[in-house]
């Protein structure tokens, strides 16, 4: 008897010290009560960019306000522009041939030296 009185006893002690220490050891919640951290969510997708259908020049048309002449007095259209100046025209072949033949004969070159000077000074 007195085993089964011992054997009770020691169960009831057990028990209200049990849940004392599991009070003070364990957080309130239990043992893997750990906040819990979201997973970041993606931003939100941007919006599409809106469709527009370009607008097509017109030959008649006059150019848009940031293309034309904004400071008068420089340039109007009554004033043509400067002239170009062009280079002067070749020299046709034969004026070459010439010119080469004559240059040739003056440094002194026989004829069929001049001939292939001829052919090689008016290509160029």
């Amino acid at each position: 008897m007195q085993s089964k009185l011992w054997i009770s006893f020691s169960v009831v002690f057990a028990l209200v010290f049990a849940g004392a220490a599991h009070a003070q050891v364990f957080p309130p919640g239990g043992v893997n009560n750990q906040p819990v951290i979201p997973f970041p969510v993606a931003p939100p997708a941007p919006p599409p960019p809106p469709i527009v259908v370009p607008t097509v020049p017109q030959m008649s048309s006059p150019p848009p306000f940031a293309l034309q002449n904004t400071t008068p007095g420089r340039v109007t259209q009554d004033t043509p522009p400067k002239r170009v100046l062009k280079r002067e025209r070749r020299p046709s072949f034969s004026d070459r041939v010439a010119r080469c033949l004559d240059d040739g004969a003056a440094w002194g070159l026989n004829p069929n030296q001049r001939a292939a000077y001829s052919r090689q000074c008016a290509n160029q």
